[in-house]
């Protein structure tokens, strides 16, 4: 059930974490055609919302114009749920990881459109982001929401919740933080559930699976495939 356009997450380790196996990436390269609207938000607002990746840690006071809690999302597709989201938790500052310009230029126009200001994007990957630009114990939580399954038991290797990643988000959480991952791929579910469980720095906050947090939308696409009976799963972990 997975969305096409709740697409591959975007987001190396850092110097601290095992390496990913041949260094793979947060996300997967896909044609799409960007429109006028997109075009035109990001031309006219994007400087607003894009910061540039950088090698140095990241001022998220300086950021985001203010000191709040910052939450870090991994891929947000076209940026519906990110907006959502955004707006549900005004006091709490989003920075979000996306590679594919035209999600970009849409969550763009909703920012703007909706008056959001607690949102910034960087282009690229996240992992590097995660690596270079997050400084350690900063994080008040982390959302991948429905990232690339990878069906096909030889890719499982290129999936993004693995062991290396589970022990670099750990290290970029603040006590108390929260990876909050779903997937509608109940392999994939539990292979994150057993990945997460194994890092010593975190704790499951739920017997196994977790309840839908209720930050959390249901998009259409979810709506739709819940009514014919498919699953999606939460697993939410925390800082110790």
């Amino acid at each position: 059930m997975t969305d096409p356009e709740q697409k591959a997450p975007s987001g190396a380790p850092a110097p601290e974490a095992v390496a990913h196996p041949r260094a793979i990436r947060s996300f997967v390269l896909r044609t799409g055609r960007i429109t006028a609207g997109q075009a035109r938000a990001l031309a006219e607002h994007g400087a607003r919302f894009i910061l540039p990746f950088s090698r140095d840690p990241l001022d998220f006071a300086a950021a985001f114009g203010r000191d709040a809690p910052t939450v870090l999302e991994i891929g947000f597709g076209m940026g519906e749920a990110t907006a959502q989201i955004a707006a549900a938790l005004p006091d709490t500052n989003f920075l979000c990881c996306e590679v594919h310009d035209p999600g970009i230029g849409a969550l763009v126009m909703r920012l703007q459109d909706q008056g959001l200001a607690n949102v910034r994007i960087v282009r690229h990957d996240a992992v590097e982001v995660l690596q270079f630009m997050i400084p350690p114990a900063s994080l008040a939580g982390v959302h991948v929401f429905f990232p690339d399954p990878w069906h096909k038991k030889r890719h499982h290797k290129r999936r993004l919740i693995q062991p290396p990643l589970a022990a670099l988000l750990a290290s970029r959480l603040r006590p108390g933080g929260l990876i909050h991952c779903a997937t509608d791929w109940e392999e994939y579910a539990q292979q994150m559930l057993d990945v997460l469980g194994a890092q010593p720095q975190l704790g499951n906050t739920a017997q196994r699976f977790a309840p839908k947090p209720h930050y959390r939308p249901l998009t259409k696409f979810e709506q739709r495939g819940l009514k014919l009976g498919h699953g999606v799963w939460d697993i939410v972990f925390r800082k110790r």
